[in-house]
């Protein structure tokens, strides 16, 4: 009689899952029985959810992602699980339960970890978090990167060759194609793979967003394909500067970082542009994760950030500090593990299902062994240079393509010309802050 009774209301979308190897019904199963080894053997993406009397257990990949929050009723505590913090506002404004409500309240499960919560009512426990996924670092020998490049673009394309296999059967394949080394690369195994399973090549289309006629990527995805003969792949998408709209960009990805909100404005008219012209287009793979997977990205860019904190700890540009550290958010994690839903939810309001194969664990396996530190001396231009060198090796070592290698450029960037850049955004993260929280008020 003094117990309490407590509820999970799971509104989560397991069909959305794409595991190679079991049904998501064994997946379950397997993470209730909480062996972070053998969870680690689920081959895909995925966003799970197992409960076993008050033990409730989720766990998740990057390319999937995984809320929750805990409301109070006087009889025991309703955990409420769902992809996004907006579906998990709405379903407590039906029970009568949004006064207890604030976004900052909700919890999302980091990637690669199982998070355990015990419902016991008052109060629940902060959760437990197992790792299922940690990849052995260093473990390559430095001699050879040609060897390195072919084992990691190798993983790649294995996997690329499962999602079409499994995943994109029939219908039109579209690349969201910068032409940097992440879209390029994917595109050209994309190709490859098409060509290789006996399947015609004009499935494939590149597609590059241009703001009002400009733009650096649209001159760089022409000299791209034009230098390998495969221009008639290209499809570009030009839109006006009024159809950035980064306000709408914030309530989608539900976050107020400004690189990402500016990549997600960039992403969703690109989207958004498609859409319009075929109606009916499902698949879409991207290059998201390679950046994290070789980290290159400019760390004077971030004061945070050092080349010894970027070279000396697991996956940091994937998970950000770890769940155990002070800078970890709660709320939104850290790393591509946050990030990513600058992509997941721009494609997913917009009907497309989009797949990255970068950011799964088998690949990012590959990458966490390469040994920087051996490679490039802690200097920061080897460590960006890295990047193209072993990419490279292992697309032609792949495809017998040469992969034209261009210098880094992000998304936003190279979508508009800089004035319209400028023009499009605000300057202070305060205000993206202002417009995500307006949403609650």
């Amino acid at each position: 009689m003094n117990q309490y009774v407590e509820r999970v209301i799971n509104l989560t979308e397991p069909e959305k899952n794409v595991i190679y190897n079991m049904s998501n019904e064994e997946a379950a199963e397997i993470l209730r029985r909480g062996d972070s080894e053998t969870v680690r053997k689920i081959d895909g993406q995925f966003a799970l959810v197992s409960v076993d009397g008050k033990t409730i257990r989720m766990a998740r990949s990057i390319g999937r992602p995984l809320r929750y929050f805990i409301a109070k009723r006087p009889d025991g505590p309703n955990l409420v699980i769902a992809e996004r913090i907006d579906t998990i506002f709405n379903y407590l404004k039906s029970e009568g339960l949004e006064d207890q409500f604030h976004p900052s309240y909700t919890r999302m499960v980091p990637a690669h970890y199982i998070t355990k919560i015990e419902l016991l009512g008052c109060p629940d426990p902060n959760p437990v978090y197992t790792r299922f996924f940690t990849p052995a670092r260093n473990r390559f020998s430095p001699e050879d990167t040609a060897s390195i490049g072919e084992m990691y673009i190798g993983t790649l394309y294995n996997e690329i060759k499962k999602w079409l296999n499994f995943t994109a059967t029939s219908g039109p394949v579209g690349v969201t194609f910068s032409a940097g080394i992440d879209s390029g690369s994917v595109f050209l195994l994309t190709y490859h793979a098409l060509r290789e399973l006996g399947q015609s090549p004009s499935r494939l289309k590149a597609f590059t967003l241009s703001v009002e006629g400009s733009g650096a990527d649209l001159v760089q995805a022409r000299d791209f394909l034009g230098r390998l003969g495969l221009e008639m792949f290209l499809e570009p998408v030009e839109i006006s500067f009024s159809e950035l709209d980064w306000k709408k960009a914030v309530r989608i990805v539900e976050d107020y970082k400004p690189l990402d909100i500016q990549s997600a404005t960039m992403n969703l008219a690109l989207l958004e542009g498609i859409r319009s012209r075929y109606p009916d287009w499902v698949h879409l793979i991207d290059g998201e994760g390679g950046d994290e997977n070789l980290k290159d990205y400019p760390i004077e860019e971030n004061p945070e950030l050092t080349i010894k904190s970027v070279l000396n700890n697991l996956m940091l540009y994937h998970e950000g500090w770890g769940v155990d550290s002070i800078k970890h958010s709660l709320t939104y994690t850290g790393g591509l593990s946050r990030g990513f839903l600058r992509s997941y939810a721009t494609l997913d309001k917009l009907g497309f299902k989009g797949f990255s194969p970068y950011t799964l664990p088998n690949v990012i396996e590959i990458a966490e062994g390469i040994p920087y530190i051996d490679l490039t001396g802690w200097d920061h231009k080897k460590l960006y240079d890295l990047k193209g060198s072993i990419v490279s090796h292992g697309v032609k070592a792949v495809t017998g393509l040469d992969m034209p290698v261009f210098e880094k450029r992000r998304f936003q960037h190279g979508a508009a010309s800089g004035s319209h850049f400028e023009s499009a955004f605000p300057e202070r993260e305060i205000s993206y802050r202002k417009e995500f929280l307006s949403s609650y008020e």
